[in-house]
C-alpha cells in the first residue's frame, strides 16, 4: 500500500519513505496536532497476520516509551489503524547516518572517536538495563549518529521488559548473526551481558573495519561465535592502544561471567582508556576463579624463541638444568611454608556495595584483607557509601588473606552551575547536558521569531546549581508554522474570509467589477490553493462587485380620459374617476381620485432598469378604461418625467 500523502491516526501525514528494514518500513511524517516532524515505523503487510511479530513489534513501543535518555531514540505514540490494517509506532525523527553507513564509507574509525561512540551506546544500555530492558539487537545498523556526533540507539523491536535480569528466547535466536552473543547463537538465556558482547563486536568493527566472524551462511557465523576465538583487533590494526584492545577482548568473552557484568563497569573502563590508552587496568575472571589481565598475543615472541633455540642448542640444555634446580628450590620453600604454618587461608569476598567507608574498613580489617579506595561522583549512591568494588561480590567466591579489594566511594552528586541555554542550538545543549549528567526534556513549539532548532526558554534559571540526574525542561523552536492555502474562488466574501481565517491566514479584499461574472463572488486569490505557506500570511482575494444601475422615473398621466358610456355619471359637465396603476404586475397606486380632463396627474414613480410594463386603469362608475404602456427606463435619465398618453 502506498502511504505517501495519507494521514494515519487522524494526525500523522506521511511525507516520504526514510528507511526500509526486514520487519517494518520507516516514514518521515508531519504531526499536525503538535506541528512537528516525526518518524513513523509501519509493520510490513506480510507480518500483520503473524501474532508473534505483532507482539514483538508492539513490544518495541512498550519497552522503549518509558526510557528518557539523550542516547535513546524517543517513542511518542503507538497505534493500530483497522481500516488499512496498519500497526505503527511514532518516534523521534533523528537526522544523521547509521553507524554502519559511516563504517562502510570510512572503513576504520579512529580509536578516540570509536571509544566516544561506544561510551554513548553503553550509557544508553545502562539506562535500559536499569529499567529491566535488554535490547538483544545491538548492531551498527541500529545506531544513528546525528550531524552533531550524538549516538542514538534505536529499534527496541525485540526487547522485552522483565522482572529479573534474564530473557529466554525459547530455543530461538533473535538478532543479527554477525553481532549476537554465543548464548543467543545457542538459543539460550540472554541478559544485559549479551548486549555488552554485541557492543564489543560493534567496537571491533569500528576499530578494524571488519566483523570478527564471517562466513557464507548465517549458521556458519553462529557456530564461529560459539566455538572460535576471534583475532584480536590490535593484530589487524596496530594503531589500536592496548587498553582499547583489552576492553574489546573482555566484552567479547564467550563465557558471560568473564565479560563486563554491567554497562556501568564497561563505561568506567572506557573512560579510563581515554585518559590512559596504554594502561593495564582491564581485569577479567578466568573459569578457575582467578583474576588475570587481558594481554596481547605473543605468537611472534614464541616464534623468535623457537628460532633462538634452534640456533643455540646448548642454551636450551642450560635452561633445562636451571629449571631442575629451580624446581628443587620451590619444593623446598613450599615444604618449609607448610611446616611453619605460613600458608595463607582464603576468606569469602564480602559484599561492600552501599556500605559506609567506616563499615567497609572494619570488615576488611577483620578478614585480614587490604583496602584501596578511589572517589567518584554519583547521583544514585549517598555520599560516603560504596558505589562498586573490584573484585565484585559473588556467592562462594574467595580471596587470600592479604589481597586487596578496590572500592569506589561516592562523593555524592556532582554539582554544577546551569548554563543559559536560551538562544543555543539544541544539539549543543544536549552535549552540555550529557557532560553534566542532567536530564533534558524537550518540547517543540512553533515560533515565528526564533530559528528552528534553537532553545526558546528553560524552566530552571541559568546560574542555578544543579546535580547529576536533575531534570531541566526546555522549549525548542520548531520554526514558523506552515499551513496549506484553501480554495476560496467562487465563494462569497464572508465565507471566503472565514475559510482563510480558519486556516490561520489573513485576508485582504480587493473589489472588481465584471458584469459577465456572478456578483458578490470571489474571482481570484493571490496564492494558489494547496500551496504551503507560513501561518499569518496575507492572501489577497478579488471580489466581483457590479455597480447598481437602477434608475427612478416619475409617471405623469398627461390627461385623464373619458371612459366610454359613462355620460350618465357626468355631473355639471365633469365626471369623477378613480385611477389604479400597476407596474410589472404590482399595484403602485390604488384608487387615486381625479376628474375627466384633468392634466398632468401625478402617478408616483417607478424604479428599475430595462423595460417596465405599466398599466393605468381609469374607473368611472361601473366602467373601466385601461391604458397599457411599456417604457425602457435605460433610455431616460434618473428622476426624469415620463408622460402617459391615451
Amino acid at each position: 500500500m502506498n502511504l505517501i500523502g495519507k494521514i494515519i491516526g487522524n494526525r500523522y501525514e506521511i511525507l516520504e519513505e526514510a528507511g526500509n528494514g526486514g520487519m517494518a518500513t520507516v516514514f518521515k511524517a508531519k504531526d499536525h496536532v503538535l506541528n512537528r516532524y516525526v518518524a513513523v515505523k509501519v509493520l510490513k503487510d506480510e507480518y500483520t497476520t503473524d501474532s508473534d511479530f505483532i507482539k514483538r513489534f508492539n513490544s518495541e513501543a512498550q519497552s522503549a516509551a518509558g526510557l528518557s535518555h539523550a542516547n535513546i531514540v524517543s517513542i511518542y505514540d503507538v497505534g493500530f489503524e483497522e481500516e488499512n490494517n496498519l500497526y505503527y509506532i511514532v518516534m523521534e525523527l533523528v537526522k544523521g547516518k547509521t553507524l554502519k553507513q559511516i563504517i562502510k564509507k570510512d572503513g576504520v574509525i579512529s580509536w578516540k572517536w570509536a571509544v566516544n561512540i561506544a561510551m554513548q551506546i553503553a550509557s544508553a544500555l545502562e539506562e535500559a538495563h536499569k529499567n529491566g530492558i535488554v535490547h538483544r539487537d545491538i548492531k551498527p545498523h541500529n545506531i544513528i549518529i546525528t550531524e552533531d556526533g550524538v549516538a542514538k540507539v534505536t529499534d527496541f523491536g525485540i526487547a522485552k521488559a522483565v522482572s529479573n535480569s534474564t530473557i529466554t528466547a525459547f530455543g530461538t535466536t533473535i538478532g543479527s548473526v554477525h553481532y549476537f552473543s554465543p548464548e543467543q547463537a545457542k538459543g539460550g538465556v540472554t541478559d544485559a551481558k549479551s548486549d555488552l558482547y554485541s557492543l564489543g563486536v560493534v567496537m571491533y568493527e569500528m576499530l578494524t573495519g571488519k566483523v570478527p566472524f564471517d562466513a557464507d551462511t548465517p549458521v556458519s557465523v553462529a557456530l564461529k561465535h560459539m566455538q572460535e576465538e576471534p583475532k584480536e583487533p590490535i593484530e589487524i590494526n596496530g594503531d589500536i592502544p592496548t587498553a582499547i584492545n583489552q576492553i574489546v577482548v573482555k566484552a567479547m568473552r564467550k563465557d558471560p561471567n568473564e565479560r563486563y557484568q554491567t554497562a556501568t563497569e564497561m563505561l568506567q573502563d572506557l573512560a579510563k582508556a581515554l585518559k590512559d590508552p596504554d594502561g593495564d587496568f582491564v581485569i577479567i575472571e578466568n573459569k578457575n576463579g582467578q583474576y588475570t589481565r587481558v594481554m596481547k598475543a605473543v605468537d611472534e615472541k614464541e616464534k623468535k624463541k623457537k628460532n633462538f633455540f634452534k640456533e643455540h642448542p646448548k642454551t636450551k640444555i642450560l635452561i633445562y638444568l636451571l629449571a631442575i634446580v629451580l624446581l628443587f628450590v620451590i619444593v623446598f620453600l613450599v615444604t618449609k611454608i607448610a611446616l611453619d604454618g605460613g600458608i595463607k587461608k582464603k576468606v569469602a569476598i564480602p559484599n561492600l556495595v552501599n556500605m559506609t567507608l567506616e563499615e567497609v574498613q572494619s570488615q576488611v580489617d577483620s578478614l585480614n584483607l587490604k583496602l584501596e579506595k578511589t572517589e567518584a561522583a554519583s547521583s544514585e549512591v549517598e555520599e560516603g557509601r560504596i558505589i562498586s568494588q573490584e573484585p565484585p561480590f559473588k556467592e562462594g567466591e574467595k580471596l587470600k588473606e592479604g589481597e586487596t579489594i578496590k572500592v569506589v566511594v561516592s562523593k555524592g552528586p556532582e554539582m554544577t552551575e546551569l548554563q543559559n541555554f536560551v538562544g543555543m542550538k539544541i544539539e549543543d545543549v544536549r552535549n552540555l547536558a550529557l557532560e553534566s549528567g542532567i536530564t533534558l526534556n524537550e518540547e517543540m513549539q512553533n515560533n515565528n521569531k526564533v530559528q528552528a532548532g534553537y532553545v526558546v526558554s528553560q524552566d530552571v534559571t541559568a546560574g542555578t546549581m544543579v546535580k547529576s540526574g536533575d531534570t531541566v525542561n526546555v522549549v525548542v523552536s520548531a520554526g514558523t508554522a506552515k499551513t496549506k492555502v484553501p480554495y476560496v474562488i467562487g465563494m462569497d466574501e464572508g465565507t471566503a474570509n472565514a475559510t482563510l481565517v480558519n486556516a490561520n491566514l489573513k485576508t485582504k479584499v480587493t473589489y472588481v467589477s465584471e458584469e459577465d461574472k456572478e456578483n458578490g463572488k470571489v474571482l481570484s486569490q493571490s496564492i494558489e490553493a494547496g500551496e504551503e505557506t507560513a501561518e499569518g500570511t496575507e492572501i489577497e482575494i478579488k471580489v466581483n462587485k457590479v455597480e447598481d444601475k437602477k434608475k427612478t422615473i416619475k409617471l405623469v398621466l398627461e390627461k385623464v380620459p373619458t371612459v366610454e358610456s359613462s355620460s350618465s355619471n357626468t355631473v355639471g359637465g365633469s365626471s369623477s374617476v378613480t385611477i389604479t396603476v400597476v407596474v410589472n404586475g404590482k399595484t403602485t397606486v390604488n384608487g387615486k381620485s381625479a376628474k375627466v380632463g384633468d392634466l398632468d396627474v401625478d402617478l408616483g414613480t417607478v424604479t428599475g432598469s430595462g423595460v417596465q410594463k405599466i398599466e393605468v386603469r381609469v374607473v368611472q362608475g361601473n366602467m373601466t378604461k385601461t391604458i397599457t404602456k411599456e417604457v425602457n427606463i435605460d433610455d431616460y435619465g434618473d428622476n426624469a418625467t415620463w408622460y402617459i398618453k391615451e
